[in-house]
């Protein structure tokens, strides 16, 4: 526990002086190939830690001046911090949450949730340029790590032993924002370490050649690094490339248009088989304590860190715990949090995962409040109605509230070994080979059993099974919309969900919402980019 705390301390710190030592001309759209750090602050060899902390710690802060400051000019912080704006577009955008402060953000919060976004929406630019923003650190960074720099500063000696892992960390961060913005997007402008510093603008890249980037990045630096679960915490290891690589061939028929359920189950195999074991109560991988509890030890592959002292940032986690204190419960202290009074409800369609008769309502994800409730939202700003849930809490395994009521403790979980085990089982019922479906079965009883829920049978195991059972485990934790869209169920009106498109109970969206479109500033400062279809 102390040496995660340190370096969570640390990994903040570290920050502070990258993101200082940035030049402040990032106008909406940072540009990739400014020369972001000084000459100065990599004189001494512990500098390039400290740089390596700031590209995770990108992340996490919006700045370097609490949670009202920005790095981006031009870009609120509310719509900019990574794993909120994430959150936005995969979770708040699909059939799960529903925010009742809709109007915030100028109303970009409302288009999101409602499926009626457009190109000027902030929350797209928001998370376009962060994403951008961790391309441009982690180019810097090899830059100032080169074998050439690193000689000519006489740093040579003093960093070979951890200079390869620095700099293969680096490149899996900028392999993630890549992702990111290949599933979100569908294309990107792409730079790299190697091209002009200045007034280069990077070509676009389309989801074929992220994908082969992505794919090609991250197999080449495995060996550089540190084995599943020997990294500090926070940082990444070999377990973490192979599961967006178990991702990104999970989804390849969506990207690519190719099948590779196979490789994926490779991947997932590689995890399963690398020390990784389920926390035994599912509710520690949301606690103020998660860092250093037994499922940060064990399950989790990698989160993003929150610190009520250290971050104080409206991040994710923030956002939902506060946003999990119910307008009529009086919840707060039970989840450590000052809350906003109901702003987060479940559309219904959520809530019948649990509520449906499929699992029994003493299945433990199930965390829905439904006392004094309607199930039915008329009105989105209506915080009385609808359920909430209390899934995350600002409050430790030992029951300790969080060290500060608003800014949370809690750790996003952005990879977690419950997600590759239903990974693995989807692949498998999807035709890949490599596993065999009583694996499968295993491995999804394997979570029922945590849940004290009813076990499955070889008959369950089934694709209409899995996109609900994926919705009950895995629930508010920056997978749904991407996964709505690989079962087909996201665009078009197979399955409608409480305003979807805007309408109370739910229509048809439109193919081309299969990928969020470019933000117009994007568009503007870059006329490499091209608009996306029907945009």
């Amino acid at each position: 526990m102390k040496t995660k705390n340190i370096y969570k301390f640390y990994f903040f710190f570290g920050l502070l002086f990258i993101l200082s030592a940035c030049t402040d001309d990032l106008n909406v759209t940072p540009k990739d190939d400014d020369e972001f750090l000084s000459e100065a602050f990599y004189a001494k060899p512990t500098s390039y830690k400290q740089a390596l902390a700031g590209i995770y710690g990108n992340l996490s802060l919006t700045g370097t001046g609490g949670s009202g400051s920005s790095n981006l000019q031009g870009i609120d912080p509310g719509t900019s911090q990574y794993m909120r704006s994430l959150w936005y577009l995969e979770d708040l955008a699909a059939d799960e949450p529903i925010w009742s402060y809709e109007n915030d953000e100028g109303g970009a919060v409302r288009e999101i949730q409602r499926n009626t976004w457009g190109p000027s929406n902030t929350i797209l630019l928001g998370f376009f340029s962060r994403a951008m923003f961790s391309v441009a650190l982690t180019n810097d960074f090899l830059r100032q790590s080169s074998p050439e720099a690193l000689e000519a500063r006489g740093h040579t000696a003093a960093l070979s032993s951890d200079i390869a892992a620095y700099r293969a960390e680096a490149r899996l961060l900028r392999a993630m924002a890549y992702y990111h913005l290949m599933d979100l997007f569908g294309k990107a402008p792409f730079v790299t370490e190697n091209d002009p510093i200045g007034t280069f603008q990077g070509p676009e890249y389309n989801r074929a050649q992220l994908f082969e980037f992505i794919e090609s990045e991250l197999i080449a630096i495995e060996n550089d690094l540190a084995a599943p679960r020997q990294n500090e915490y926070a940082r990444a290891d070999k377990a973490v490339a192979w599961t967006i690589l178990a991702k990104i061939y999970l989804n390849a028929k969506v990207y690519i248009g190719v099948d590779k359920n196979t490789e994926c189950i490779t991947y997932s195999k590689r995890i399963i088989q690398s020390g990784f074991s389920l926390a035994s109560d599912y509710g520690l991988n949301f606690l103020a304590d998660n860092d250093f509890n037994e499922a940060g030890m064990n399950e989790i592959i990698f989160a993003t860190v929150s610190d009520g002292v250290v971050t104080q940032n409206y991040g994710a986690t923030t956002v939902i715990i506060n946003g999990e204190v119910g307008s009529l419960e009086g919840n707060n202290v039970a989840l450590g949090a000052q809350g906003w009074g109901g702003a987060l409800r479940v559309r219904k369609q959520f809530a019948n995962k649990f509520l449906g008769g499929a699992v029994p309502l003493t299945d433990k994800r199930n965390t829905l409040i439904t006392a004094g409730r309607n199930i039915e939202i008329v009105d989105v700003g209506d915080r009385d109605s609808g359920f909430i849930i209390t899934k995350f809490k600002n409050v430790t395994s030992t029951g300790v509230a969080g060290s500060d009521p608003t800014f949370v403790d809690t750790d996003f979980p952005m990879f977690r070994l419950a997600d590759v085990y239903l990974m693995f089982a989807e692949a498998v019922v999807r035709g890949g080979t490599g596993g065999t479906r009583s694996e499968a079965v295993t491995y999804v009883n394997l979570l029922r059993t945590r849940a004290s829920s009813t076990l499955i049978t070889d008959a369950n195991l089934n694709l209409d099974f899995l996109i609900d059972e994926r919705s009950r485990e895995l629930y508010w934790e920056g997978h749904r919309r991407q996964d709505l869209i690989r079962f087909g169920k996201y665009t078009g009106g197979s399955y409608n969900w409480a305003f979807k498109g805007g309408s109370p109970s739910g229509i048809a969206l439109p193919s081309h919402f299969n990928v969020y479109p470019i933000p117009a500033n994007n568009l503007a400062a870059n006329p490499n980019l091209t608009q996306n279809p029907g945009y």
